[in-house]
């Protein structure tokens, strides 16, 4: 594969129940994951649902971090998807773990990219930033 990024999907159970249902506390705590992960926040997006749980994602510059919570069940599902070496996933999942007062968490840790007969990490960013495919067509 040639690996453009790292994929953890976590699975939090156990979790403190008002915290999965505060949305202002869980933006604050993703945006905080993802400084201390390295990544640079684009811009984060969060719903609370009626009667309770929240969905919210913080779009990086290196991909994008999001959260899906159920209350009544102390669960949240999490995605920390990340491009570049810069980045260490594992430093957002454990503070948001602490976020969450999870009791558990079980983590996935994925390779993402393009199939190939060889593994090898490539560059998220071939071209030069002024590159634009939708220019040329």
């Amino acid at each position: 594969m040639k690996i453009l990024g790292r994929h953890l999907i976590v699975e939090y159970s156990e979790c403190d129940k008002r915290s999965l249902d505060d949305v202002r506390l869980l933006e604050e705590g993703m945006n905080e994951a993802v400084r201390r992960s390295g990544a640079t926040i684009v811009r984060s997006v969060f719903h609370r649902y009626n009667p309770q749980g929240v969905s919210g994602v913080v779009v990086i510059a290196e991909s994008h971090i999001s959260i899906h919570t159920w209350p009544e069940y102390g669960y949240a599902a999490v995605d920390f998807f990340t491009c570049g070496e810069s980045v260490d996933p594992y430093k957002a999942h454990e503070y948001l773990s602490t976020v969450l007062g999870a009791g558990a968490a079980h983590v996935q840790d994925l390779r993402r990219g393009i199939p190939s007969e060889a593994d090898e990490v490539i560059s998220h960013k071939p071209f030069p930033q002024t590159f634009n495919v939708a220019a040329q067509a």
